[in-house]
């Protein structure tokens, strides 16, 4: 071969492969870190709207079509204490919290960390969960809400892509913890 000669698919330099979206061990250690970080004081229905109000008033304030809902854990089940829709928004994006939500109670980590950590161990959390994709979306945007250890509700977004839809969040945790 000369070194003009275009090369073929037997000459082809062999590239990395394209890395997976959202696999990074630093990633997942960040957000671990902020499930750490970002706990709260004391929980009830009133911090609850109020943390909602925090979170909404980002929303608002940059005109974003979200969904951001707060709920807090009860001995009969969750219970919706907060819900703002934004124009752009549907109930598609409803639909799409509750699946985020449902992570969150079933890991106990947040939604974004859930589907990282499944995409660190090189799988995917629809491939490897054996949970109902209907039900559960291990996508960025709901949080746990812990006082004491304990999980005491989820705030969440949905509307935006998931690495945004988390930043959101923990924006609004942030501001709220002040």
């Amino acid at each position: 071969m000369t070194d003009d000669a275009v090369p073929g698919p037997e000459t082809s330099p062999t590239s990395a492969p394209e890395p997976v979206p959202f696999s990074s061990p630093g990633l997942l250690a960040e957000l671990l870190e902020q499930q750490e970080r970002l706990v709260l004081p004391r929980f009830d229905y009133t911090e609850a709207a109020r943390l909602g109000g925090i979170v909404a008033a980002l929303a608002e304030g940059r005109g974003l079509p979200v969904v951001v809902r707060v709920e807090a854990e009860t001995a009969v089940g969750p219970h919706t204490v907060f819900q703002r829709a934004f124009p752009g928004s549907s109930p598609t994006n409803d639909w799409w919290i509750g699946r985020k939500f449902a992570v969150v109670r079933h890991f106990g980590d947040a939604s974004f960390t859930v589907g990282t950590r499944f995409r660190v161990q090189g799988t995917t959390f629809e491939e490897s969960s054996g949970l109902d994709t209907e039900t559960y979306a291990a996508h960025g945007g709901a949080f746990p809400l812990r006082v004491d250890g304990e999980l005491v509700g989820i705030v969440g977004v949905s509307g935006l892509p998931q690495q945004e839809d988390h930043a959101l969040v923990v924006e609004g945790l942030t501001a709220y913890l002040g």
